[in-house]
């Protein structure tokens, strides 16, 4: 929850091939990219390997919906399906530690009460870990030294808090181990032994409890300005040492180490710029090998000299941006995401031994050749001197210097982080591309209460949504209008989540800058929102009532009210386009509903857009398709950029539209031929 606004019998799936395009298509450098092969389905996508290293098991689509795929290590043209998901795709999996079990997450709608999956790749068979009606599980921790088990956390006796089970993966058996009464995270050792649990306190921080002789004792202590860059990450193999995220006495986030025995603490790894983003531990022992800060590029750094070789020769090897996805248990296998930008994403299997790296497979084909935009950092100033890590992308073909700078401005889209404790980073981004293709400009801001820049930077985000958070928006637009990259009466606000709210934000309280917004699944009234956020946010509400407003007192009602654009609804000048999944738990339907009304009953422009089988976003490809569509006709109306007509991009949608058919080019005989 730390970011808060952020998958037929088995003898016939044994006979399925898996579909490989045959030829990638040929592009000249102004083609109109097709949306389908930068929005539908990856061909292959997430390769995770086995403990032992014989077997890699990855995402692709069957009949059209993305399921599990199992083959050899070194072949994977014989890869067979596992899963049969045949409505929602699986979006995340892994290997139990037995090597014999895949593990997968699925719910039913976008609703996010994940069920818990186990497939026995040996007899073919699927098992629900979690079959409760109205539950949402969540791995706690597996271990090497219990492989046949897993710790896992159910809301199934009380949907605020998630008991911990220990539950064998084989034959489903499950034990309550800790019962849950107000706790917001649990950490586990190696024996799959519930060591720490994280409470929340009611100014917004945390307190860490340690188990004790069966009693919760005090261990430590989260001030709230530390609660989104201090957490508990994982003990060694031995038990005896904690390793953490902590910024108490710091500003920027460090990899820890505290001992048990004596609460000793020391530095592991820090960045004088930037939290610590990620590390590379050793799968067994879980001694930290490698760590990487992120401010506007990741940088990966060694800490053991046996990684160092390793992270030099990736660096030589691949020009962009490097992760490494899964290990053996003997650390001498990796698979990595590389990400060069300019090319569709791909995944490659490294043997450290023998230092070398060979492509598994490249997620979409047919993007190979493709006219794609290079992405340029930028770190732009608010107006009160913050500093703004930021990302553009220009037209192929607009830069024709390198610098970043067009030869003249161009219309530009505002592509709005949600969250809003999350972040943007660098690397290939699907909607900038499609974006730029069409021919704009594209910008991401990493606004104050964005993620890695710092606990400073995230708290000076507190009670500041539609004030100071939104300043930085106004403050990248005037410096892209300042510096010649934006038309000034060419700027659409676009966003999903947090980015949806920014979205109305713009449209209702800077009404004149942006000539269009588009709002996915953004909230218009911070009160209703509040009020009925999901049961297992439970733990989480002290935070937000810190750093947005409390909705059970009358001065935190009238902020959150006046931080609603649903209240300012007619103030808005310009065309809105509203997505909404049916089924959101986080930001519900309403939200949008009762701000399409208010629109509505003033006769301002807005088109509604309606999925009765999404929630938080749009799993379904057919969903995304239709929704990509529906936007690029209607930015091409108010920015004048080049659009792909609708097509067929509606077929196999649940796509409605409620309000404005009429609004946006082709729609309505879209939906009359779907």
């Amino acid at each position: 929850m730390r970011h808060w606004f952020l998958l037929a019998t088995f003898a016939a799936l044994l006979g399925a091939a898996l579909a490989v395009t045959p030829a990638v298509a040929a592009f000249g450098p102004n083609d109109v990219i097709p949306r389908k092969i930068i929005f539908g389905n990856p061909e292959r996508n997430m390769p995770v390997i086995s403990p032992d290293g014989s077997r890699i098991a990855f995402l692709a689509p069957l009949n059209g919906v993305v399921n599990v795929w199992v083959a050899p290590a070194d072949d994977l043209s014989s890869a067979k399906p596992v899963t049969q998901e045949k409505t929602r795709p699986i979006r995340e999996f892994q290997w139990a530690n037995d090597g014999t079990h895949l593990l997968y997450m699925q719910d039913e709608g976008g609703n996010e009460n994940f069920h818990l999956f186990a497939v026995d790749l040996d007899k073919g068979t699927t098992k629900d870990l979690s079959p409760y009606k109205n539950t949402r599980a969540m791995i706690i921790a597996q271990s090497y030294e219990r492989p046949d088990e897993i710790l896992v956390g159910l809301n199934n006796r009380d949907p605020q808090w998630h008991d911990a089970w220990l539950i064998n993966i084989a034959t489903g058996e499950a034990k309550l181990v800790q019962k849950n009464d107000g706790i917001a995270g649990f950490v586990a050792d190696h024996n799959l032994n519930i060591r720490l649990a994280s409470k929340p306190t009611p100014d917004g921080g945390q307190e860490i409890l340690q188990l004790d002789n069966g009693e919760w004792k005090p261990f430590a202590r989260i001030p709230s300005d530390d609660a989104l860059t201090t957490q508990p990450l994982f003990f060694t193999d031995d038990g005896a040492t904690l390793v953490m995220l902590d910024s108490r006495g710091r500003d920027k986030a460090a990899l820890t180490e505290v001992e048990m025995g004596d609460g000793r603490s020391s530095i592991l790894a820090e960045s004088d710029k930037a939290d610590v983003a990620a590390a590379i531990a050793d799968p067994v022992s879980m001694k930290v090998l490698a760590y990487a800060a992120e401010y506007d590029r990741t940088n990966w750094v060694a800490l053991d000299s046996s990684v160092k070789n390793d992270i030099d020769f990736l660096n030589k090897q691949i020009p962009g941006v490097w992760q490494v996805v899964s290990q053996t248990k003997d650390n001498g296998i990796w698979t990595l995401r590389i990400d060069n930008i300019t090319e569709p994403v791909k995944y490659g299997l490294y043997d450290r031994k023998a230092k070398s790296l060979k492509t598994l497979f490249t997620t979409r084909p047919s993007l190979e050749g493709a006219p794609l935009s290079p992405m340029y950092p930028r770190v732009l100033k608010s107006r009160d001197g913050l500093s703004l890590v930021s990302y553009l992308t220009l037209p192929r073909g607009a830069d024709i210097d390198g610098n970043g700078v067009p030869d003249h401005p161009l219309p530009m889209v505002l592509d709005v982080h949600g969250g809003p404790w999350y972040r943007n980073s660098f690397g290939y981004n699907p909607e900038h591309q499609w974006l730029a293709n069409r021919g704009y400009a594209v910008l991401s801001v990493n606004y104050r209460a964005s993620t890695g820049f710092g606990k400073a930077f995230i708290n000076a985000g507190d009670k500041e949504w539609a004030r100071k958070m939104h300043n930085d928006l106004i403050d990248a637009v005037n410096w892209a209008v300042d510096h010649g990259i934006a038309q000034k009466d060419k700027i659409a606000i676009y966003g999903g989540s947090y980015g949806g709210y920014a979205t109305l934000v713009g449209l209702t309280f800077t009404p004149k800058t942006f000539a269009c917004g588009v709002d996915i699944v953004g909230p218009s009234n911070l009160n209703t929102l509040l009020k009925s956020i999901p049961a297992y946010w439970a733990s989480f509400l002290d935070t937000l009532k810190r750093r947005v407003g409390d909705p059970t007192t009358p001065a935190g009602q009238r902020l959150l009210r006046e931080r609603s654009p649903l209240f300012k609804a007619n103030a808005i000048e310009r065309p809105l386009l509203i997505a909404q999944g049916a089924n959101d738990p986080r930001v519900k339907q309403a939200e949008s509903d009762q701000i399409v009304h208010a629109m509505t009953a003033k006769g301002l422009p807005v088109t509604y857009v309606l999925y009765s089988d999404e929630g938080h976003g749009f799993a379904r490809p057919e969903n995304r398709l239709s929704f990509y569509a529906v936007s690029e006709a209607f930015l091409s109306q108010c920015l004048g950029g080049r659009f792909q007509p609708i097509g067929d991009d509606f077929h196999g949608s649940s796509i409605a539209v409620p309000v404005g058919k009429n609004n946006v080019p082709g729609l309505q005989e879209a939906l009359a031929h779907p």
